[in-house]
């Protein structure tokens, strides 16, 4: 029936929030008829709307699952609106205030520029990024009266500056005019900090946090805004550039993959198991962090960009990362220990070799959830999964030697629906992530909503 049309080239156009629209060219007669993975299905637009059918019946198996035909030559993939804030949906408590103000005023008295050692951007920037959401996390429960905000202040302009001044002793960022984009001056030659970011690997872990602290910056000193908007807008520009004709300094989507609908970590190395994602929650955090760039500057257009990949990159995280027992297409395929490892499977080898052994379950799943922000609540809103996952995590936690950091993701997800229980365990953590701070994981606890464990 359709043999005689076939398509030659295809556009992504991004004309609506919370919209991608495929447009084909083809050649040939009749009607197109090309196939979708699970996830098109899944936020394809009604037919009614959208003019293309379905053929339910004709599929072909893929590592993606069924793949499905779809005739017509306009797809309207159309994902869930998201609302991007700076603080959490529920708020705090006043009764809940005292505690966190507390875990702040030590956090922000321990903030020291010059005891920063790291060069690495991508540990340098959870660093920093950890100190701005001391900023928001004092905005949220009131308390500026009791936080410096000049100290929080002027340790972001310390630390920030040197890197986007081109003057920071020891590491840098670049324009690579070649592959037009950010890249790092440093390579991984005398550091186990480096993560690849002189060659585009990991490039949204790391910009991300930059960009985080730099929104919440601008939002908290416009004038310093003003002085450096030009470098805000690079970062931005080196993964969200939608148009090189418009922008040819970049390259377009540098990590979005418009047929997945996720970003790729891997940049121009190439990796044995094939294309690359280390973790999804830190694309998601990049995206969520160019956003919020846009709210700080008031620029709808990057607001509304940012907004929708964002909620594709989460939409596409639950689909392909976050593999359930009891409502997935692989279930039949997967034991429960693989289904659990279903947020890093498709790189589990990998990530073995990052995390140094076979089943760092405490690993595997807190670096699919750093960092922990309010995003995060729509990121980890199916509540069975997240506590199928708070199940198959605790055990590892009983061996000898695994961080405390890497507990508080645990627990933090372990809160969305176990709020005391989560609490107690956070109270007697000795350390945190580099990203992390106590400050972070109460306000997230004592945000979980009022009082609905179940």
């Amino acid at each position: 029936m359709f043999s005689s049309c076939y398509p030659v080239c295809g556009n992504a156009i991004f004309g609506k929030p919370f919209c991608i629209e495929y447009k084909w060219e083809k050649k040939g007669s009749g009607d197109l008829l090309l196939l979708a993975h699970p996830l098109h299905l899944r936020v394809l637009c009604d037919i009614n709307d959208s003019n293309v059918t379905v053929l339910n019946d004709f599929k072909y198996k893929s590592i993606d699952g069924d793949l499905v035909g779809i005739v017509g030559d306009t797809w309207l993939l159309k994902t869930d609106p998201i609302s991007v804030t700076w603080h959490s949906t529920n708020g705090v408590k006043k009764e809940n205030h005292e505690e966190i103000i507390s875990a702040l005023v030590k956090d922000v008295e321990d903030l020291n520029s010059s005891a920063i050692r790291t060069t690495s951007s991508y540990f340098y920037g959870k660093l920093i990024a950890r100190a701005a959401r001391l900023v928001l996390i004092a905005e949220e429960v009131f308390s500026f009266d009791l936080i410096p905000k000049t100290k929080i202040k002027k340790f972001l302009k310390e630390t920030i500056e040197p890197w986007l001044d081109g003057n920071f002793n020891g590491n840098g960022f670049l324009h690579d005019k070649k592959w037009g984009g950010i890249v790092t001056k440093n390579g991984c030659d005398d550091s186990n900090d480096c993560f690849g970011s002189e060659v585009f690997n990991a490039q949204l872990n790391h910009l991300g946090y930059f960009l985080y602290s730099i929104a919440a910056l601008v939002k908290l000193d416009p004038d310093w805004g003003r002085k450096y908007k030009p470098q805000a807008y690079s970062l931005i520009e080196d993964f969200m550039n939608l148009s090189t004709s418009l922008n040819p300094n970049y390259t377009r989507l540098r990590c979005f993959d418009l047929y997945k609908l996720h970003s790729w970590a891997g940049g121009l190395t190439d990796f044995a198991d094939g294309r690359y994602q280390k973790g999804t929650s830190e694309a998601i955090n990049a995206y969520y962090s160019a956003t919020l760039i846009g709210l700080a500057y008031g620029d709808a257009n990057v607001v509304a960009i940012g907004s929708t990949l964002t909620a594709f990159e989460i939409k596409a995280a639950q689909m392909w990362w976050h593999v359930k027992r009891g409502g997935n297409m692989y279930d039949e395929e997967f034991t429960k220990e693989n289904r659990m490892v279903g947020l890093v499977w498709s790189n589990k080898r990998d990530m073995e070799l990052w995390f140094g052994y076979l089943g760092a379950r405490q690993c595997l799943l807190g670096i699919q959830v750093l960092p922990l922000l309010p995003i995060s609540e729509v990121l980890f809103s199916d509540i069975d999964y997240v506590k199928d996952l708070v199940e198959w995590g605790l055990p590892a936690l009983e061996r000898d030697g695994v961080g405390e950091g890497w507990k508080g993701f645990l627990y933090a997800l372990q809160g969305i629906y176990d709020k005391e229980g989560a609490l107690e365990k956070i109270r007697k953590l000795s350390g945190f992530d580099d990203g992390n701070s106590l400050s972070n994981l109460l306000w997230w606890i004592h945000s979980r909503g009022y009082g609905c464990d179940l």
